[in-house]
């Protein structure tokens, strides 16, 4: 197996990302347009169920951070979660979870410059392409420039998406104690418009890919981590709390929904915040919301452009990816691999526009549930990894407790999720299209692997 432990380092401590980088990046990583837009459609869907998979989603999520944050703290400086994934299993795997991993999040990057072109457009008169390229350019250059300029930028824009959450959430408590307003009938806002299971239990179940969709991300900063001063110490210390925080924010701000706004008046692709909001008589609730959700586009195209380059420079280092993909190691940034991401992001912006309901579609199709897989083999690396740990220092570090029964039932509940996608009209073109382009890059690396030994 290629090493892996000399992996290039910014050249100073001062270009380093600090533990508020990678703290705020591995929570706004996870919070994105989806919570404060696409969670009217699962609350129409489900109804006050909705609040259970929320929870259900961020248990989870929380567990996979655990698991992965125990893996690089036994073993630190190996890279992206995708190098546990080549200890655990071998380089197919590897090669298969990381340009899966890829094709995730640079479509996520085309995708979100579209979305957050049309936001623009409402204030600035130009073409969505125009805009969509422009925005494009602007992350480029921020993520060329030195890593901490990146997690400075990402800080503020997390913070925007943390701080608006918490004070949303600040003035729901405060409406619903009737410290001002006329207060809302929580009971009959929960339970009078059919009761806690107004579509029952397949209805919840239904909603849970739409709702682990928008809570992907965290393990960003597993990536980040490795490019700051102590990436065993950060790593350790993001991925014990950052579940915990991610399911507060999430439940909380649902719950708050719920109490306060009739699901039954939630819209698909109209923001309950903002009904929410405009209930308790908040001024300038829509265009708040608008400017938050903007921030939650640019958030996640800044991540997207940081994760796909890192995962693609990685895979070119152990020989997956062209070379000139690699990291030098006098370079701040792997600055061929972002270029080409950006290009590649562009061409799927454009698509979007020239064929949405063709090329486009089929690549958010085919990218829809392949993170499944990949987290998938992260849970089952960690079995492999724990296993044959060795020493005190390596064993000390995984902690978590009822092994393996935790790790079996996460990768059940990963299972169940993939599942329910097949079970979900809405949803089953996507699993059986993201299935098609696992098996696509695992045929590539099996025809790979019979060239390369011809070639000897």
């Amino acid at each position: 197996m290629t090493d892996t432990t000399s992996i290039p380092q910014p050249s100073s401590s001062g270009s380093r990302l600090k533990q508020r980088h990678i703290m705020m990046i591995a929570l706004g990583g996870a919070i994105g347009a989806g919570l404060f837009v696409g969670s009217s459609a699962v609350i129409a869907a489900a109804g006050p169920a909705a609040l259970l998979a929320f929870v259900a989603v961020g248990l989870l999520v929380m567990f996979i951070m655990r698991m992965l944050g125990e893996m690089v703290s036994a073993n630190p400086g190996k890279g992206s979660f995708v190098e546990y994934i080549r200890a655990a299993h071998g380089n197919g795997a590897a090669f298969t979870a990381g340009w899966l991993y890829w094709f995730f999040w640079v479509v996520a990057l085309g995708s979100e410059a579209i979305a957050g072109a049309i936001l623009i457009h409402e204030w600035i008169n130009l073409p969505v392409w125009v805009l969509a390229a422009s925005l494009i350019i602007m992350l480029k250059l921020i993520n060329l420039a030195a890593v901490h300029i990146f997690g400075e930028c990402e800080f503020w824009l997390s913070a925007i998406k943390v701080v608006s959450i918490i004070l949303f959430v600040t003035a729901g408590v405060l409406y619903i104690a009737h410290v001002f307003g006329p207060g809302a009938p929580v009971m009959q806002n929960l339970l009078g418009h059919g009761g806690f299971f107004p579509h029952g239990m397949t209805a919840m179940i239904s909603i849970i890919p739409s709702i682990l969709f928008t809570m992907i991300g965290s393990e960003i900063a597993t990536v980040a981590a490795g490019e700051s001063a102590e990436p065993a110490r950060n790593v350790a210390r993001v991925t014990r709390t950052i579940g915990i925080r991610l399911t507060l924010f999430n439940s909380l701000s649902i719950a708050l929904i719920l109490l306060i706004v009739p699901w039954s008046d939630a819209v698909p692709g109209h923001s309950p915040f903002v009904q929410a909001l405009q209930i308790m008589g908040i001024p300038g609730a829509a265009l708040g919301m608008k400017i938050v959700v903007l921030t939650a586009v640019l958030s996640c195209m800044n991540s997207s452009l940081y994760i796909t380059s890192r995962v693609l420079a990685e895979l070119a280092r152990n020989n997956d990816a062209p070379a000139f993909l690699r990291r030098r190691p006098q370079q701040h940034s792997p600055v061929n691999a972002i270029i080409a991401n950006s290009v590649v992001g562009g061409i799927i912006s454009f698509s979007s526009i020239l064929a949405p309901g063709t090329v486009f579609a089929f690549l958010l199709s085919c990218s829809g549930g392949v993170i499944l897989l990949v987290y998938s083999l992260i849970v089952t690396s960690y079995l492999v990894l724990r296993r044959q740990a060795t020493g005190r220092e390596q064993q000390a570090c995984f902690r978590i407790p009822f092994f393996p029964a935790i790790n079996i039932l996460t990768l059940g509940g990963v299972i169940v999720i993939f599942a329910a996608m097949f079970l979900d009209p809405m949803q089953r073109m996507v699993a059986i299209a993201s299935l098609g382009t696992s098996i696509f890059f695992v045929l590539i690396h099996v025809g790979r692997t019979r060239l390369a030994g011809r070639n000897r």
